[in-house]
């Protein structure tokens, strides 16, 4: 078996959700709950077939958004998972709707981090391992730390 790390390319404002799923109505389904959750959403959206015919299978309300989802999930190769690129929203408006999915299995990160992906690779195929979401902890919030958080959280509208 071989271990490889691969870069999730996008650029710095986009939002990504990366799961695993066992179903090709996968597209369909996650699709329809982007659109529900927030009508308007720009994403793009890929998922990796992994019996059959092998394909990357997409959809998307964005055009530069699925195209970016399909060449990171064509690097990622890895059974049956799937990225959600999304510009100008957040993970946390789909995430809870995107687990209750039937066919996702589990969800690996939703960030707007830089992300690497843990994949092995055997003889059979390729599977996520995990992931490395940002940067390592600097240290632990003071006042002025949590004075920051809480009016970041009302200036994008999250809190009252």
């Amino acid at each position: 078996m071989e271990l490889r790390i691969v870069k999730i390319k996008k650029p710095e404002d986009v939002n990504m959700i990366l799961g695993q799923s066992h179903f090709i109505k996968t597209v369909e389904d996650v699709h329809e709950v982007m659109v529900t959750a927030v009508p308007g959403a720009k994403f793009g959206l890929a998922f990796c077939e992994s019996s059959g015919a092998c394909l990357v299978r997409a959809s998307g309300t964005d055009e530069e958004m699925v195209e970016l989802a399909k060449k990171n999930a064509l690097a990622l190769s890895a059974g049956h998972a799937f990225i959600v690129l999304m510009r100008d929203t957040y993970p946390i408006n789909f995430l809870n709707a995107i687990k209750n999915v039937p066919e996702v299995c589990r969800i690996f990160c939703a960030t707007a981090n830089p992300v690497e992906v843990v994949v092995v690779e055997t003889e059979q195929g390729r599977g996520i391992l995990g992931v490395v979401d940002g940067f390592p902890t600097k240290g632990i919030e003071a006042e002025g730390d949590i004075a920051w958080r809480r009016d970041f959280l009302r200036k994008i509208g999250y809190k009252l």
